[in-house]
Order: structure tokens, then sequence, then C-alpha cells
């Protein structure tokens, strides 16, 4: 049995003024907002979130903020910390511990890939210094090596709180190696892996269109989670076809389409959610325009329009009760 429950999680990326300062009542408002969708597992600061870019002071200011919205009754929240060093993760890690929160999200410093007696180290030092705490490993590339079943055996058998996974990586023959033979953890998995790990055994839905589509997110963690295999297909294809659709529509700036997480995610939360969420990123990155939102919101009111919450479709269109 993995040590963490099955469930969806929700990124709820951050809102940055003109002057790259939170703005607080938005974000109160988005993380409500994703609340009420029924979603109960939410999260700051992965890459979508931005936890890359921010310093401490904003760092501290999303925390508590986050922290007065989400440390409820029935509510899991996690925070992420991304950092070149154990000192600068610890760091991050201690100030959301003494804001409340007891579920965390860690990268591998990037500066260099880790070997393995650095990674059992890494892990050793992180989730020792916070024995009352649960961790979920971000595997991903940026850091510059990927975890499989083999390289998280050692992991799990020495760190009892390092309790899941988040890999948006490898498709099939990634998915199918965690949930098989790693399965103490709960696999996160993106709706591109999910329905592959979902043949396999037991694992989680990371919903990044959760805040844009979120009945078909939940459609399709239930298809995995029942082993629906052909609604499974179904919702795989579907999304499959509206994200070729959806980022084919806006008009690639001169420096190209953008190519950091955050800038999809805010994309996806105004398309859905809150049609007033700012889309730019922390400096240097680049996000999407004014004329990109535009286009894509065509895709979905013409092409997609019972994907979105209810509030947002067009009013010609008829309510699909199961969408």
């Amino acid at each position: 049995m993995a040590r963490y429950p099955q469930t969806i999680l929700v990124s709820c990326p951050i809102p940055w003024d003109d002057h790259e300062e939170l703005m607080e009542d938005l974000f109160r408002e988005e993380v409500r907002r994703t609340l009420a969708l029924g979603f109960t597992d939410v999260y700051v600061f992965g890459t979508g979130g931005e936890g890359y870019a921010v310093d401490t002071r904003r760092f501290r200011e999303v925390v508590r903020t986050f922290a007065e919205e989400a440390l409820r009754p029935g509510i899991r929240p996690m925070v992420g910390a991304i950092g070149l060093s154990t000192p600068v993760l610890v760091e991050r890690l201690r100030i959301a511990h003494e804001a409340g929160f007891r579920t965390f999200q860690v990268s591998l410093p990037s500066w260099g890939p880790l070997n393995d007696e650095e990674l059992l180290r890494f892990f050793g030092d992180i989730t020792g210094d916070f024995p009352d705490s649960q961790f979920l490993h971000y595997n991903l590339g940026r850091t510059k090596r990927i975890l499989g079943a083999t390289e998280y055996r050692p992991l799990i058998d020495r760190f009892p709180n390092l309790v899941a996974t988040k890999t948006t990586s490898g498709e099939l023959p990634m998915a199918a190696d965690l949930v098989t033979n790693a399965g103490e953890l709960q696999h996160f998995m993106d709706v591109n892996n999910f329905p592959y790990g979902a043949l396999y055994g037991e694992c989680s839905l990371l919903a990044s269109y959760a805040q844009m589509a979120p009945h078909r997110c939940r459609e399709l963690f239930e298809a995995g989670r029942t082993k629906d295999v052909p609604r499974l297909v179904e919702l795989l294809k579907g999304f499959h076809d509206l994200g070729l659709e959806l980022w084919a529509a806006p008009a690639s700036p001169p420096g190209g389409a953008p190519h950091m997480d955050g800038a999809y995610d805010k994309m996806l939360c105004r398309l859905g959610l809150l049609p007033e969420f700012p889309l730019r990123l922390l400096s240097p990155y680049q996000g999407f325009t004014e004329a990109d939102s535009d286009a894509c919101r065509r895709v979905m009111e013409t092409r997609y329009p019972d994907w979105l919450p209810e509030p947002m479709r067009p009013a010609s269109t008829a309510v699909n009760p199961t969408a």
C-alpha cells in the first residue's frame, strides 16, 4: 500500500503585479475557488508556481497567505522547495514548517547531477530535519537526473517519510516501472502518463488542467481508479487533442513560445478560473501575451466549451451534466 493517499494534485500559480509583487487578494481568491471545485490536495512552488524564481521575501509572503487559506480541515496543502543547495532547501522548508505545513515537495539540486552517494545524503539531510513531515520528490529532467524504481528502492527502504513522487516524463515504460516496482510511493502523473500508470496499479493524477477543465480531470482520475480502460483511452485522446489545438493557437512571439511551465499554468488558470489572472512570470522568464490569451479562449469556447467550468462557458452552450 502506498504511503500517501491516492488523489488529484493541483498547483496554484502565483499572480504577480507589474512590479513583480504578490497580488494577495487575487491569490486568495484563486485558492478559494480551487478548493470550491472540490480539490483537496493543492500546492504552491513547483515549476508551474515559479518556485525556482522567488526570493526569500516573496517565498515567505506566499507561504503565509497560502497557509491562511489552505490549512483547514479536510485539505492537504503542500509547499514546494526548489534550490541549488541543501541549505537553501532546508531554509525554505523551515519557513513553511513554521507556518504550519507538514507536506512538502522537493526537487534535486540542479547545478550538477547527483551521484548515488549524494542522492542518499540529500534525502537524509532533507527528511531527517523534518521527521514529522512527509515528502514528495519532484522527479524532473531539469535536475539532470530522473529516478526510476531501481534508484528509489534504497530511498524507500531508508526514509519512511518519503511518501510520493511527481513524474511527468517517460510515458508507459516509466509509469509501469514506478507503479510496479516502487509501489510504496504514491506516484503523481500528468494527463499523458496517468492512464498508463493506472493500467498497472494505484497512482494519482497531477492535474495541470484542473483549473480550466476540472470535470474532465476528475473523470480521468475516476476512470483510472476504477480501471475503466475504454474511458481512460478516450480521455487520453481528448487531452492530447486539446493540448495540440490549444497550444497551437497563440502566435509565436519574437523569442518563440514560452518555455517555462508557469506560462502554461497561468494561461489555464485564466481560461477556466479567473479571467483577470495575470500572465506575467518573474524576471527573466517570458509569459504569454494578451493576444495569446484571446486566441486560446477562442479555441476553448468554439471547440471545447463543455470542458470549461460552468460559469466560464459561452451562454449558448448547453450544460452537459457529465462534463
